[in-house]
């Protein structure tokens, strides 16, 4: 396709174009149409038949996962071993990667669909240019994805840029897999401080599973699809009505919540309204507190799993019955 032939006179320059051996040059202007409509035939003309449409038939398509983490951290060398071949430009260039990446990828025999996507730098109001609209495709991404696998560097140590990359999976309501990358170049002094690191800095995401790997040696990336279909597991799981009031009766009769002010607000029922990811709504006496919420979130996951998958829990206050409206 030779662009900018704006008028019969380069025509004739695209005519040199048959010297690359390629076949016949299409003279066109992008600016102006010209000769587009040309080239679109000879495009159908070598476009495949199109495969018999099956409506109704498949369900959901390829699960879809967004690989997500800081620049350089080996998102897109992860997802050139997983394919088995060099599918995405890899450079030690901070920032090769600008928009989301789609692959669909056989693994463990089943089509997923990687989305490898441009490394989120800083704060996206602190952004300018190209950064800031590749750390926007990244969030779109990640809100299309049903799971997130965020990459962190072993080598280095665990920033509060990792950090809010997780806590935005985690906002976003997304299954969660951690994967420690360049694992094989760590000794075991390095090994010590990163396991005291994740104990300090990653607690919050205690659920999710981990893995470490190697995108360049490929070391241990059979864990990753297992991780995977574990978080996406716990993130479709639903807990029936009946078991669940059974669960909270056990838990309040055994740790109350706090008097606050002469009252102590009592959960009446929980029902959970929805999956991926999981949401609870609890209706109450009266208001429940942020730390009593974190312990029953905690203990949900005891008894009920929920691996790798945030949890929404609401709270909705109910006066009792018989009580006089002021």
């Amino acid at each position: 396709c030779a662009n900018k032939v704006d008028g019969p006179s380069g025509e004739a320059d695209a005519a040199y174009l048959w010297s690359l051996g390629l076949g016949e040059p299409h003279p066109v202007s992008a600016l102006h149409g010209r000769g587009t409509g040309d080239m679109l035939d000879a495009v159908l003309e070598a476009l495949p038949d199109a495969p018999q449409q099956t409506f109704g038939t498949a369900v959901g398509g390829p699960r879809r996962v967004a690989l997500i983490g800081r620049p350089n951290v080996g998102k897109s060398s992860l997802l050139n071993k997983v394919a088995g071949e060099e599918r995405v430009v890899v450079n030690e260039l901070a920032g090769t990667t600008r928009d989301p990446v789609d692959e669909l990828i056989e693994l463990g025999g089943k089509t997923w669909k990687f989305v490898d996507t441009a490394g989120i730098r800083k704060r996206v109001h602190l952004q300018q240019g190209a950064d800031y609209y590749a750390s926007l495709r990244t969030a779109a991404a990640v809100e299309k994805a049903e799971v997130a696998v965020v990459l962190i560097d072993a080598a280095e140590s665990i920033s509060v840029q990792d950090q809010r990359i997780i806590s935005m999976a985690v906002e976003a309501g997304r299954a969660l897999v951690v994967a420690y990358n360049k694992w094989d170049t760590l000794d075991e002094e390095r090994r010590y401080y990163l396991e005291r690191e994740i104990e300090t800095e990653m607690g919050q995401v205690s659920w999710a599973p981990r893995v470490n790997v190697s995108a360049q040696t490929g070391r241990h990336m059979e864990k990753l699809v297992p991780a995977i279909e574990t978080a996406l597991a716990g993130w479709e799981t639903r807990v029936p009505t009946g078991r669940l009031n059974a669960f909270l009766g056990e838990l309040v009769a055994a740790h109350p919540h706090p008097v606050r002010g002469g009252k102590q607000p009592r959960i009446l029922f929980g029902t959970q309204a929805g999956t991926k990811p999981p949401r609870f709504v609890l209706f109450a006496s009266g208001f429940i507190e942020a730390g009593y919420r974190r312990f029953i979130e905690r203990r949900l996951r005891e008894e009920f799993g929920f691996e790798g998958t945030p949890i929404h829990i609401s709270v909705r206050v109910r006066e009792k019955r018989g009580a006089k409206k002021k």
